[in-house]
């Protein structure tokens, strides 16, 4: 394990750790490891929770329609799969528009690889992301009570 590109996002369950991919989208690992540092994921929920596809969090607002305040990301797109496990930006239609809000993946989502920037893995703890509250909003979404650089934990 590198502790520099690793996030150990801690759910209301419990730990999640999430290998980062720098090799594949170096911008979006910088970004999401800035947003985790300054604490802007402590405390956001998961606003959309679709069995068998995926979980999508990382809006301060829990709505689904906003992000940070910094920039938005020029696309990373790679070959590498959406599979159960994958964390990937997610953005509106415009390719260059992903900021803070993320998913995971629970299930195969190849129709996704070449459009979405993936950015890691979960490497430990899926169970716990299987485990949150489904909707589109959840009637009581999962939250993230904190998401560290495992360096700095």
């Amino acid at each position: 394990m590198d502790p520099e590109n690793t996030i150990i996002m801690a759910l209301e369950s419990g730990p999640v750790t999430i290998k980062l991919r720098p090799d594949l989208a170096p911008g979006h690992v910088a970004r999401i490891k800035e947003l985790a540092r300054e604490g802007f994921y402590d405390g956001v929920v998961f606003h959309r929770v679709i069995p068998g596809f995926m979980a999508q969090g990382g809006d301060p607002t829990g709505t689904g329609t906003s992000g940070s305040n910094k920039p938005n990301l020029q696309a990373e797109f790679s070959r590498e799969p959406h599979v159960r496990g994958v964390c990937s930006m997610a953005r509106t239609n415009q390719p260059n528009s992903a900021n803070s809000q993320f998913f995971i993946c629970f299930d195969d989502a190849t129709f996704l690889d070449g459009q979405y920037t993936v950015w890691g893995e979960v490497t430990e703890g899926m169970d716990l992301v299987d485990g949150l509250p489904k909707g589109e909003p959840p009637r009581n979404p999962g939250k993230i009570v904190s998401m560290k650089v495992a360096a700095d934990a």
